[in-house]
């Protein structure tokens, strides 16, 4: 006899009861059942009408994380350094990534330059062409553009030299250095791909220069001309692919790219996917009648099958609707959810159905129906909880886009669950009603449960049925069923297949292991858009000639200190000395206006040792150099904040970006002096400081969370132990292949983690659940017997929920086509687990029997 006192049935014994009630009262009154569902789905559906309104497009606002400590910053250099980008503007003082639009230009041939007559003749026409693009408003870039000492912003700085002649080249050439040109023009953002001759290291002469970059700034101050210059950026997205055809650009060939571009792409995305949800709900109806179809014309579940997959359909528009209702923001990452919700809904379909073909034919449907949930209650208990809750923690997350997917797709299985359990039953019920008077499936005419030898073949096919098996009173097994009972269950309970499986879990859980090791962070900005996208060549661009020089950093004195008293400014020097020994920051490109005050005083022979003096002797410093006049803010008395810039080399990937601000900031917080970095760019980057903490917080307390529901519902603690190392089991399995599909670990593969999290327990807590009450007394036979009960279901679930996402691998997206992937990779991987690895696990241990 088994270990009694180790049993847990505090749950499943009276959930059982429950539900045994509820399908008793759903066979008396199936119309009920069937109607209510669909009157308050037409209700809640109606809240589709505000899916624009709560429509949620911020990129940076969903994909990084809500308290980032760069948006923080970012308000700090706002209110103390405000921009006027109408009079005094200046690219690398700016508090965001500013409002433009940009060209990059590379010389057509393979060793060409840019730097030639004929490539800057074309790149003038080009500029020229910019300049007459117009508004919807009328207005041009010179009415929109960022202006310094009442002159627009030169889109290069060559270009303020050629003055419109670009044989002007050929003399200024023979003096053009790089980084640095004519003693204060920083190039590292201008030119790319260049060939330098030798020389200091800062003013190495120029050779030639394989790319250009052209950026049109335009204001963003004020709120009228914000927008007016959004209206110009979208003027200009429209107009561009036109001015390079209408030039016939022969020595160049060029990308564009704006401010606005990742918006506008991101908000496309919804267009790609919408109409595969049609394609999967076609697939997915097909699948489940094939699944469910038997020969027999009065037991076969067609029926069932289709309406199985208008419950899932239900279920998403109720909780949708619902919650556009509630003002919750929908974000594109949860167009997934209808996705999964398909696929992984009808699970439920599938074991209510096994579980109606184990109940006796000749009871009467009330009967059947209270049998088949009881038998149910707890595998799809188990499932719903575990998914639900699953991604009500991924609400906790600190990104925006996962949270909204999460709360849109957890409400999806409650309502999917619930109407399984009234729909779907309503309709398995009627199905039953049907079956009892033995009509056909198509025609509803009854048909004969007794062929007679001289009916043809095809009259016995189609015109006769209902026939079950005697011996158990109960409807034939299904041609599956049989496979799992009498092969595939008494294969895998073999020694020698067991020690086979033994082998396979050790290399799977070691190359698992490996991969996560090696798997990368962060979200490649390319990816929110559309596979054909004009940025996606910008980026390669920018990529193969830009990436030398990353962000122009900085790095500000946020308190109040005596930048009179000598130490201090000592402190304040050694700090940026301390930044000028990483590798990621170039020294003799750093900008402190400090270091040319102390400079300009030596010369001078200005006394700047005490506080009056020291401010005093300012306007000194900005008359000689009067941008240093916006990176110190002061008054007669005080000088509250200053800022320093540091530039950045070598930041070439997400791990460089991710290092970069990590050391950025430790070297800050080690300063004497109160410091912070800062950087627009660093918004992006702090999502690779809290996505591993993240995805890891999630992870745990989801499947502590498992181990509860399944210590409640499992009536044995050791198997739900089991479960739980499924769950593990799985997601290093799912993150270490993500390395070797080439899958980041970012927002949106963190929300296919959360996915993983409930899905990975479903199929084993199926097997561990059938194998604990499993009436068989030895452990392989235990095993083998849980494989026929369930195995069927599991396979048809798996599948059905690959059919359900399979059409995401076909998106123009790579944001929908990582969601399949993952998917994928949980389903396989859930799949082996509930059918191979656990089944032979549970045969070692006595104790979960």
């Amino acid at each position: 006899m088994p270990v009694r006192w180790c049993h847990t049935d505090c749950l499943e014994r009276p959930l059982s009861r429950a539900l045994r009630a509820v399908g008793a009262c759903v066979g008396s009154h199936p119309w009920l059942f069937l109607l209510g569902p669909l009157v308050l789905s037409a209700a809640l559906g109606s809240g589709f009408i505000l899916a624009s309104v709560r429509e949620s497009k911020d990129l940076e606002l969903q994909f990084t994380p809500v308290d980032g400590p760069a948006k923080k910053e970012r308000r700090f250099v706002q209110a103390h350094f405000p921009s006027d980008d109408a009079q005094r503007f200046s690219g690398q003082r700016l508090s965001s990534m500013g409002t433009y639009a940009t060209f990059l230009a590379a010389s057509s041939a393979e060793n060409g330059s840019v730097l030639t007559r004929q490539a800057l003749s074309e790149l003038l026409a080009l500029d020229a062409a910019v300049r007459r693009v117009r508004s919807r408003d009328g207005l041009t870039f010179a009415d929109l553009c960022a202006k310094s000492g009442g002159r627009c912003w030169e889109p290069n700085p060559l270009f303020a030299a050629l003055q419109g002649d670009a044989a002007r080249i050929e003399a200024l050439l023979p003096t053009l250095t790089f980084p640095i040109y004519d003693g204060r023009v920083f190039l590292g953002f201008f030119l790319g791909g260049l060939s330098l001759g030798p020389g200091p290291k800062v003013t190495r002469p120029v050779r030639a220069a394989k790319a250009l970059r052209l950026i049109y700034f335009l204001q963003e101050d004020r709120q009228d001309m914000s927008q007016a210059s959004q209206r110009w950026l979208e003027s200009f997205l429209d107009s561009a692919p036109r001015l390079a055809r209408a030039l016939n650009l022969s020595t160049v060939q060029v990308v564009y790219f704006s401010s606005i571009s990742r918006q506008k792409e991101f908000e496309k995305l919804a267009e790609d996917v919408v109409p595969l949800v049609s394609v999967a709900y076609f697939l997915t109806i097909i699948f489940s009648i094939l699944s469910c179809a038997r020969l027999d014309t009065v037991r076969t579940k067609v029926w069932v099958a289709a309406f199985g997959v208008m419950s899932s359909g239900l279920a998403v528009v109720s909780s949708f609707g619902l919650l556009l209702y509630c003002g919750v923001p929908f974000v594109i990452t949860a167009a997934n959810s209808p996705f999964l919700i398909l696929g992984i809904g009808i699970d439920d379909m599938f074991i209510l159905v096994s579980c109606w073909q184990r109940t006796q034919v000749k009871q009467s449907i009330r009967d059947r129906m209270a049998d088949a949930y009881a038998e149910a209650a707890v595998s799809v208990t188990i499932t719903t909880l575990t998914d639900v809750l699953a991604f009500y923690i991924g609400i906790a997350t600190a990104f925006p886009s996962v949270q909204s997917f999460c709360i849109y797709t957890g409400t999806a299985f409650l309502f999917c669950f619930t109407y399984n359990l009234t729909f779907l039953g309503a309709v398995l019920a009627l199905n039953g009603k049907r079956e009892e008077s033995n009509r056909h499936w198509l025609t509803f005419i009854k048909v004969s449960a007794e062929p007679q030898d001289s009916q043809s073949c095809f009259y016995r096919m189609c015109c006769t049925g209902g026939f079950f098996d005697e011996t158990t009173g109960t409807e034939l097994e299904h041609p599956m069923d049989i496979f799992f009972r009498k092969y595939y269950g008494p294969f895998v309970m073999n020694n020698w297949a067991k020690a086979f499986v033994v082998i396979l879990y050790l290399l799977y859980i070691g190359s698992s292991t490996y991969g996560c090791i090696q798997v990368k962070e962060g979200m490649d900005l390319r990816h929110v858009a559309v596979d054909n996208s004009y940025i996606i060549p910008y980026y390669d661009f920018e990529d193969q000639y830009f990436s030398q020089y990353g962000p122009r950093v900085m790095v500000i004195v946020t308190e109040n200190v005596t930048y009179w008293d000598k130490s201090v400014r000592q402190d304040i020097d050694d700090c940026m000395k301390a930044f000028e020994k990483s590798p990621f920051i170039e020294e003799s490109l750093s900008d402190s206006w400090l270091r040319i005050y102390v400079i300009i005083a030596a010369g001078m022979t200005l006394d700047i040792n005490n506080r009056d003096d020291f401010i005093g002797n300012l306007p000194t410093l900005f008359s000689l150099s009067p941008d240093y006049k916006w990176d110190v803010k002061f008054n007669a008395t005080e000088i509250s904040a200053s800022r320093f810039f540091i530039q950045t080399i070598n930041v070439r990937t997400t791990v460089d970006e991710k290092n970069l601000l990590i050391e950025l900031r430790k070297t800050a917080g080690e300063c004497k002096i109160p410091l912070m970095v800062y950087h627009p760019a660093f918004i992006l980057f702090d999502q690779f400081l809290v996505i591993i903490i993240n995805t890891i917080q999630n992870v745990v307390i989801a499947t502590g969370a498992m181990l509860v529901v399944s210590l409640l519902l499992i009536p044995n603690p050791f198997c739900s132990f089991w479960v739980t190392f499924a769950i593990v089991s799985v997601i290093v399995g799912v993150s270490g292949y993500m390395f070797y599909w080439g899958i980041n670990l970012d927002s949106i593969s963190m929300i296919n983690l959360v996915i993983c999290i409930g899905f990975s327990v479903d199929y084993s807590a199926h097997i561990s659940y059938a194998f604990v009450s499993s009436e068989k007394i030895q452990m392989n036979e235990k095993a083998a017997d849980a494989l026929d009960r369930l195995g069927y279901p599991i396979v048809q679930s798996a599948c059905s929920t690959l059919v359900g996402v399979f059409v995401l691998s076909l998106a123009n997206t790579h944001v929908f086509r990582i969601c399949f992937k993952i998917i994928f990779l949980v389903i396989v991987f859930g799949l082996a687990h509930g059918l191979l690895f656990i089944p032979v696990f549970l045969t070692f241990f006595k104790s979960c029997a």
